[in-house]
């Protein structure tokens, strides 16, 4: 919405187009009218409000939760949790272009929903890690934004039958284990890559990554997990997304993607994913449950001067330039 293009504004108007109630106090001088008109000092007159709007874009970066490395035998890494990024020309999942960044004004609730990682304590026959939670942001006029949960780890199955120790599809792809096949699981599109596939009779695959597939094991050693992403929406570049190891019975671990990815055991348990990375677990060497994934993020880039300070949930709130960063590490809400 914006005010007139001609003609008479009223007062009413220029207090919803800034999101207040329409009879509320206004002071033609205030920051917040001189914004919106675009007048910084000296005289203001309605005239200088025609075709004015509020609406300022708003960032995003949405990160599901991680899921849990296989468990048992030589379990593949848990997937990362799918990455939906729209801030500047970064890459979104898979290295897809950025997404469309949010175009908002006053008074929108955007709505956050952060997916938990997938849990540990899945062994025995056929144990698939837990796949992680999706991670989402909605508002009333805005197109919803879902990042989907890590596909779970593969795991034993009891039989060794090629395809039936596969890991899971997700965000990102859980690695098959060592009696898993060659056929890669899949990410979601353009949220995050494959996990490894099973060449090997020593070791599982790595989960995907939001930025790259996991590894095949061999040698002996599992799969590396895949690289996730980073991204300077904070202000610094931080990796997130990162696959988990394959697990091995050998005595030789496997690392975790960058971004949190949990190493893959050799022979014991593997490494636990990065909490609000949605990053992968590692899967097990031998005897025992994959590690946990991760749980995912949400992150909001607000211009300072359009910053309303109406948040729920308690998201963390830092500064970087003239922005707001609002961090959500559990479901809350910000209103415009």
């Amino acid at each position: 919405m914006s005010l007139p293009s001609s003609g008479a504004i009223s007062l009413n108007q220029v207090n919803v187009e800034l999101g207040n109630s329409g009879t509320a106090s206004i002071n033609m001088g205030s920051s917040a009218v001189r914004g919106l008109f675009g007048v910084s000092s000296g005289a203001i007159t309605m005239a200088n409000g025609h075709g004015k709007s509020n609406a300022y874009g708003l960032d995003y970066l949405v990160i599901a939760g991680g899921a849990a490395g296989g468990g048992q035998y030589y379990g593949g890494g848990g997937g990362a949790g799918g990455y939906r990024n729209s801030y500047s020309s970064e890459s979104s999942g898979a290295n897809s272009s950025s997404l469309t960044s949010y175009t908002v004004e006053g008074g929108v609730t955007i709505t956050v929903t952060v997916g938990a990682g997938g849990s540990g304590g899945r062994s025995g026959l056929f144990g698939v890690g837990y796949s992680g939670s999706t991670s989402q942001v909605s508002g009333s006029g805005l197109s919803t934004v879902s990042a989907t949960g890590g596909g779970g780890g593969g795991g034993y199955n009891g039989t060794g039958n090629a395809g039936y120790g596969n890991g899971n599809n997700g965000g990102s792809g859980g690695g098959n284990s060592r009696y898993g096949n060659n056929t890669l699981t899949t990410g979601a599109s353009a949220q995050g890559f494959a996990g490894g596939g099973n060449v090997s009779t020593v070791g599982g695959g790595g989960g995907g990554g939001a930025g790259q597939t996991g590894s095949l094991a061999g040698g002996s050693i599992g799969g590396a997990g895949g690289n996730g992403l980073a991204s300077s929406i904070t202000g610094s570049s931080i990796y997130r997304a990162g696959g988990g190891g394959g697990g091995t019975g050998y005595s030789n671990q496997s690392a975790g993607g960058n971004g949190g990815g949990g190493y893959g055991g050799g022979p014991g348990a593997g490494g636990n994913g990065a909490t609000n990375k949605g990053a992968g677990g590692g899967g097990i060497g031998e005897n025992g449950s994959g590690s946990a994934g991760g749980s995912g993020v949400v992150l909001l880039r607000v211009p300072t001067a359009n910053y309303s300070g109406t948040t729920s949930g308690s998201p963390s709130v830092t500064t970087s330039g003239s922005y707001k960063v609002l961090t959500f590490t559990g479901s809350g809400s910000y209103t415009t």
